[in-house]
C-alpha cells in the first residue's frame, strides 16, 4: 500500500511532520484489522508513534475474538479480509452491543459500497490509497464524535500537561519524558486523584504483547517519579501497596513509596531528633 500525497505516492506515512502536534485523542487503544502484514506494520507504526496503543489482527475471526476479550476505543477494519469479511465483522461487532467507532478501509470506491458499509454499522469510510493525515483526523473526528476527545492541557498541583504538544513542565521546569513515559503519565493525569491498578493501566497504555508478569510499569513509575518529583517539596506520584498508583496532592505516603531527596530531608528535619552521643 501507497500513501498519497501532493507528489505522489510514497511507501510510508509522513510521520515526522505529525510527532510536534500529536493529538488530544491519545492514549486510546485500537484495533487493526488488515491482511496485508506491510500495510498493517506502516499504519501501526505511524500511530504508535501518535502515542495510541495498536493491536494488529488479519482475519475477521481473530478480530471478533480480540474485541470480545478486550476494550477498544476505535477498530480500524478493512473490507477485504479471510474468513468473515469487514461487513459480516462491523455487523456482528454492532449486533454484539459493542459501540465503540469503526472506520472501513477499502479499495473499493463506489457510492454502493461506502453505503453497504455505514449500514452495517460503520461511522466513516476511508478508500485506499490515503494519506496518513486524513486517516488521523478522521480518528480524531470519530473520537471527538463519541465523546473521548482529550483536553489541550492537564493541570495537576503545579504539573503541567500539554497533550497537544505532548509536553510536560512542573513549576515552570520543562521535563523530558519518552513517548512511552509520557502516554503512562498522561494516562494518569487524566485519572488524578484516583488510584490506577495495573491491570488497567496496561490495558489502556500498552498493547496486546504487554507482558503481564513482568515487572515494566513499575520499572517505567520508577522513572517518571524521578523525573516529576525531583527537586520537589510535595510528591506528585504515589504508590498504593496492593492496589495501584496515584497522580495528585497527598499527604498520605504508601508504605515503601520510595521518597524524593527533599521530601527525604524534609521528613528528616521533622522527626525526632538523633540521639545524643553519652561521653565516658
Amino acid at each position: 500500500m501507497a500513501f498519497r500525497t501532493e507528489s505522489g505516492l510514497q511507501a510510508r506515512p509522513p510521520i515526522s511532520h505529525f510527532s510536534c502536534h500529536l493529538p488530544y485523542d491519545a492514549l486510546m487503544r485500537l484495533l487493526l484489522v488488515e491482511d496485508d502484514t506491510r500495510i498493517a506494520r506502516i499504519v501501526a507504526k505511524g500511530l504508535r508513534e501518535q502515542a495510541y496503543a495498536v493491536d494488529i489482527t488479519t482475519t475477521g475471526e481473530d478480530a471478533l475474538y480480540q474485541a470480545d476479550i478486550n476494550t477498544y476505543d476505535l477498530v480500524i477494519l478493512d473490507v477485504m479480509i479471510p474468513g468473515r469479511d469487514g461487513f459480516a465483522v462491523c455487523r456482528e461487532l454492532r449486533k454484539s452491543g459493542k459501540r465503540m467507532p469503526i472506520l472501513m478501509l477499502t479499495a473499493r470506491d463506489t457510492l454502493e459500497d461506502r453505503i453497504r458499509g455505514l449500514d452495517h454499522g460503520a461511522d466513516d469510510y476511508l478508500t485506499k490509497p490515503f494519506e496518513f493525515r486524513e486517516l488521523l483526523a478522521r480518528l480524531r473526528a470519530l473520537l471527538r464524535r463519541s465523546g473521548e476527545l482529550r483536553p489541550p492541557k492537564i493541570v495537576v498541583g503545579d504539573l503541567l500537561l500539554d497533550t497537544a504538544a505532548q509536553s510536560v513542565s512542573r513549576s515552570g521546569r520543562n521535563i523530558s519524558l519518552t513517548a512511552k513515559e509520557y502516554a503512562l503519565l498522561e494516562y494518569l493525569a487524566r485519572n488524578a486523584g484516583r488510584v490506577v491498578g495495573r491491570a488497567e493501566i496496561a490495558e489502556h497504555v500498552w498493547d496486546e504483547t504487554f507482558d503481564a508478569f513482568s515487572n515494566l510499569i513499575e520499572v517505567y513509575m520508577n522513572r517518571i517519579r524521578r523525573k516529576i518529583d525531583a527537586g520537589a517539596e510535595v510528591p506528585l506520584l504515589h504508590t498504593r501497596r496492593g492496589a495501584g498508583y496515584l497522580l495528585g496532592v497527598s499527604s498520605e505516603v504508601s508504605e515503601g513509596e520510595p521518597q524524593t531527596p527533599s521530601a527525604s530531608r524534609a521528613s528528616r528535619g521533622k522527626g525526632t531528633a538523633p540521639p545524643r552521643k553519652n561521653h565516658v
